[in-house]
């Protein structure tokens, strides 16, 4: 995404379906083993390897909206050093090939590496409920211009394979495969399209150079127009707090101290949350126009971190209630 004053929007819906049985094998095994083939160093847009993805939304916090949580446990104390991992939980999610058999899994990789060569079709305007918004946007880069679209491509495609690993069917709402886009309502549409039992949205934020840390993106309940995500505002919330609590043990990635609060943010004005139909949020996982956090951001081996860490969440999600 961008800064707190200009974030640009994205999403939509482009279903591919990937369902993999693995081994049983540890978790990071797991992880590291299905990303080897995905570990490449080409663009984030090709179809052959997965090299990186992150993009995100984020801005001015919805007001009225209340106060998360405190920490849950297994999070890392907030003496804890930037980037190390905090203990795992205690309920760390099982790695059998059966964990996550008969469920299906949306993630949606913010933006899309080719929005940059076609600005009328994302600039077009689509309807989210409660306002008009661009239907999709080119997302932020690091300062040596590293894309967010990049980030998000290969950090979902990462997620993607330690999920199939445990069973899940994973449909990537684009992945790399499209000229542009989808727009933001396409995006919502995806969880529904797919039959999913959760959705998620993958981010790279671009805040202020001095702001570092994650956050998550709730959604507010909002009734408007064509929008009416009431059905999904309470699951997804429990979803935003196992994401919060898992990212950071998994990256050790500290909370944003330039946005949201305690790494959670409520917001009314993002499509991809007003119209879905299934639970979702959304993952800023860093500021890449921090130093630091785009230095973390563009390291495969730290990558595989976060993928891991949104994965155990939404195991967590769907194995307990």
């Amino acid at each position: 995404m961008t800064g707190p004053t200009a974030r640009p929007p994205r999403r939509s819906t482009l279903l591919r379906t990937t369902t993999v049985v693995g081994a049983a094998v540890p978790l990071c095994l797991a992880g590291w083993l299905g990303w080897q083939a995905l570990d490449g160093s080409g663009p984030a847009g090709s179809t052959a390897a997965p090299t990186t993805a992150p993009a995100a939304q984020s801005g001015p916090t919805t007001p009225g909206t209340p106060a998360p949580e405190t920490a849950a446990p297994g999070t890392a104390p907030e003496s804890a050093a930037p980037g190390t991992p905090a203990p795992a939980p205690s309920d760390t999610p099982s790695d059998t090939p059966s964990a996550l058999t008969g469920r299906t899994v949306v993630l949606d990789p913010g933006h899309n590496p080719g929005n940059f060569a076609h600005p009328t079709e994302i600039n077009r305007q689509v309807d989210v409920g409660n306002s008009r918004k661009e239907c999709d946007t080119t997302g932020t880069e690091t300062n040596s211009g590293y894309t967010e679209a990049e980030y998000t491509l290969d950090v979902s495609r990462r997620a993607r394979a330690i999920l199939a690993a445990r069973g899940a069917a994973v449909v990537l709402v684009q992945d790399g495969d499209r000229p542009w886009g989808p727009c933001v309502d396409e995006r919502a549409r995806a969880g529904a399209a797919a039959h999913a039992d959760v959705a998620l949205s993958v981010h790279g934020d671009g805040g202020p150079a001095a702001g570092s840390g994650f956050h998550v993106i709730l959604p507010a309940r909002v009734v408007a127009g064509k929008a009416d995500n009431s059905a999904i505002v309470e699951p997804s919330r429990r979803l935003g707090l196992l994401l919060r609590e898992r990212f950071r043990a998994a990256t050790g990635e500290p909370y944003a101290d330039y946005t949201a609060n305690e790494g959670l943010d409520t917001r009314s004005d993002l499509g991809g949350l007003n119209l879905s139909a299934v639970p979702k949020v959304f993952i800023e996982c860093g500021n890449m126009r921090n130093s630091t956090d785009a230095k973390r951001m563009t390291d495969p081996q730290w990558r595989q971190l976060a993928a891991q860490g949104i994965a155990d969440a939404l195991t967590a999600y769907l194995t307990t209630r």
